[in-house]
């Protein structure tokens, strides 16, 4: 409570300092107090005035780079200043890259930058640069690549020594402070890489210059004279199958990450073939992680992945991304099979977002962190007692029971014996000895989960990294509105809007879309990942609400796009648009990772564009770059997940379905919610309300598609070609329900047969 009066205090001597020495800084000190984010500002000079330290992250908005503010390091944020220094003092560049959320990161930090004799050594021997990698994807990219390069692998923290130019000729990742785990310590790298390049510059600037082209060299990818083909998608299944774990699920050993990409296209495959073997892999997929630890079984949400095959274990920080890419995933499965424990997990996951992850005024947060009061998994993990404590003795033991929360504890990391919730046994299973049925289990276990989680909202909470990422909000605005399209609840729909809107007010300027923005201040020109996320963004909400101004919106994106990524001679699309003199490489970003890649995000993008408004401006590098990547497409399959379901896209069609009606009309809208009630993976739904707007207009799928007799209408049509039109629902259940063959359509007649 001091120090909040101590600041109060300081604040207020500051602004009368400001006011008396310089009489026009009033109207700045007014300024910063008229708003939320100016306060905290002038918190944050005043709190920077009692530290020890404080270097030039304390004018940046990452919580990233502001957690390493006050380290005895005097750190540069990424920028032609600290180059220039460089190459005017001749010094090498110490880069570390990171990301709030990043447990080795703090780890690191701790360690090795708040240490004041490593800092010293930094200081006079180096440049220092930090980065944090959810800003400046393009400027990860480039340096992981290069520690890949050196080391055969890579992660967070990511140390990497560079020329003054930013060519890098060392790297790696975690380093300890003195040699342990196998690893050199950092002081003695710090050392021996300072005298050796002292010693020998020209021999590190040729070795920089070596690793640059090699970095180039595997970035540039030649089009070959193969087509994308059915082998390529069969070819990914085939691998899937070879590495999937049939007793836990996922793909592969330890550790697992969420496989979302993959189960989409399993799904996808599934719905074309039928083979019950891909529905299969799916469903223990989805069972295993959601039952395991790496799912909150509290609050909702995934975390980032699993450390053991039994997904108990994770590294616990949540990702706005994962949970984005997760929930859609549960909601189509719930379509496939009507396993309702799978629309449970979706709206979890959903609701999480909501209630933890929205800014006030509608966009996403990015992450939480994975330690709270400096452990790991701290806030998530808990005891016996503590259970009792809040439910009593009866109930606390039936929910002990059913998440395996002992007095040993499960992990063998575990704070004071503590327990991660995760589920055993179903839950039909469970209560069978207890007279109850899975309903009456779940509504049971959903009370008591609401105490608790009342106890654990006065705990201290992991670090919020409130930043707003343009491109993960755009994934989240496709999740929110798939969410109300499969669940008919329009609280989802109705955050997808807000933060449509926090994006157009406070991510958009004259020149374009914006990367990040915090606490009022946006920066970082968007990258292509930004613009084509959005893009999907809003055409999954322009299916939810039917606005068409939210298509206008995506197409002009869907310009601006190819104006500024597309790479028109190659194919294929740059990360960034060029401008950024002090980036060190142009490259495209082909791997599909944690999250799809931009261009595979790109491809989707424009792939549904093309649909929309049949054009060619739109279709052609879509093609192209899936020609471009054919060859790794088939060579290396599970690297490149998203791009193959765009090949299954282009493979076999997804229906472009007009609803024409009135959506204030209920019949109108139980003909979508029919609809929506399937799952249809590649389709297109538009509505056709008889009125040709600005928008409407240009979509020639719109054409001559009106109520027949002044009743609702649905048309239904694959590449252009659409079925004769109907009007009863059961009628278009048949329809969509059929199978893709060609002879069964025919040019539309514009009438319906009475």
């Amino acid at each position: 409570m001091q120090s909040v009066f101590r600041n109060k205090f300081w604040i207020f001597i500051l602004q009368v300092t400001f006011v008396f020495i310089c009489p026009q800084a009033s109207s700045v000190v007014e300024d910063l107090n008229e708003t939320k984010s100016g306060r905290k500002r002038l918190e944050q000079i005043m709190e920077a005035k009692e530290k020890k330290y404080t270097n030039r992250l304390i004018d940046e908005t990452s919580p990233y780079l502001l957690q390493h503010a006050h380290n005895p390091v005097d750190w540069y944020p990424w920028g032609n200043e600290a180059f220039e220094l460089a190459r005017k003092e001749n010094r090498p560049v110490f880069l570390s890259i990171g990301y709030a959320a990043c447990h080795w990161c703090h780890v690191m930090e701790h360690e090795s930058f708040e240490n004041e004799e490593i800092a010293k050594i930094m200081n006079e021997k180096f440049v220092n640069i930090k980065v944090d990698r959810e800003e400046r994807p393009d400027i990860d990219d480039i340096y992981m690549t290069a520690v890949q390069m050196l080391t055969g692998s890579g992660g967070w923290p990511m140390s990497v020594f560079m020329t003054p130019q930013g060519k890098p000729f060392y790297g790696g990742t975690y380093f300890p402070p003195e040699r342990r785990y196998g690893r050199p310590g950092f002081r003695e790298i710090l050392l021996g890489i300072s005298k050796h390049y002292g010693e020998s510059g020209d021999n590190i600037a040729e070795d920089g210059n070596r690793l640059t082209q090699a970095i180039l060299d595997s970035a540039n990818v030649r089009a070959g004279d193969q087509e994308p083909n059915r082998e390529i998608v069969d070819g990914a299944i085939f691998e899937l199958k070879a590495r999937f774990d049939s007793k836990e699920g996922g793909f592969g050993q330890a550790p697992k990450f969420p496989p979302s990409m993959a189960l989409n296209l399993l799904l996808l495959e599934y719905q074309r073939t039928g083979s019950k073997s891909l529905l299969e892999m799916v469903e223990v997929t989805l069972q295993k992680m959601a039952y395991g630890g790496m799912y909150d079984q509290v609050a909702g949400g995934f975390h980032r992945y699993a450390t053991d095959p039994l997904w108990l274990v994770p590294h616990f920080e949540k990702m706005l991304y994962d949970n984005a890419l997760l929930a859609p995933v549960y909601l189509d499965a719930w379509l496939v099979t009507g396993n309702e424990y799978y629309l449970r997990i979706g709206r979890e996951i959903l609701d999480y977002v909501l209630e933890v992850m929205t800014h006030d005024e509608g966009g996403y947060f990015s992450t939480q962190d994975a330690d709270s009061e400096g452990i790991e998994g701290k806030y998530y993990t808990w005891r016996p007692d503590e259970i009792r404590s809040v439910m009593g003795e009866e109930d606390g033991a039936f929910f002990c029971e059913f998440y395996d929360i002992t007095e040993k504890g499960n992990w063998h990391e575990a704070y004071n014996h503590s327990s991660i919730p995760n589920i055993k046994v179903p839950m039909g299973i469970f209560v069978q000895s207890r007279g109850m049925d899975a309903e009456e289990g779940w509504e049971k276990i959903d009370g008591l989960r609401r105490k608790l989680l009342v106890r654990r909202n006065d705990r201290i909470p992991p670090l919020l990294d409130d930043k707003i990422i343009t491109a993960w909000n755009g994934m989240m605005i496709s999740a929110m509105a798939r969410g109300t399209q499969v669940t008919g609840d329009p609280v989802y729909a109705d955050s997808a809007e807000r933060a449509v809107k926090f994006i157009l007010k406070h991510l958009r300027d004259d020149d374009g879309i914006l990367r990040t923005w915090r606490e009022g201040r946006s920066k970082i020109p968007a990258f292509v990942g930004d613009y084509a996320y959005l893009i999907s963004g809003l055409v999954d909400l322009y299916e939810t609400r039917f606005d068409p101004g939210l298509l206008g919106i995506a197409e002009e994106m869907g310009r601006e796009m190819l104006e500024r990524f597309y790479d028109k001679e190659s194919g294929g699309f740059f990360t960034t648009d060029g401008r950024d003199a002090s980036v060190l490489l142009r490259l495209k970003d082909y791997y599909d990772g944690a999250i799809p890649s931009g261009n595979s995000a790109a491809v989707h993008a424009l792939h549904r564009l093309s649909v929309i408004y049949d054009s060619e401006e739109f279709r052609k590098p879509v093609d192209t770059t899936l020609r471009l990547l054919a060859g790794k497409l088939k060579d290396s399959p599970p690297a490149y997940h998203r791009m193959i379901q765009a090949v299954a896209y282009k493979l076999d069609p997804g229906r472009e379905i007009v609803v024409a009606g009135r959506l204030e009309d209920d019949s109108t809208l139980e003909m979508i919610r029919n609809i929506r009630g399937q799952y249809l993976p590649g389709c297109m739904v538009i509505l056709s309300t008889g009125e040709e707007g600005a928008v409407t207009g240009r979509i020639p799928l719109l054409k001559n598609k009106t109520e027949i007799h002044g009743k609702p209408t649905v048309y239904i049509c694959q590449n252009y070609v659409c079925k004769k039109p109907v009007q009863d629902i059961q009628s278009m259940l048949k329809l969509l329900k059929a199978d893709h063959e060609p002879e069964l359509f025919s040019k539309p007649t514009g009438i319906l047969e009475e």
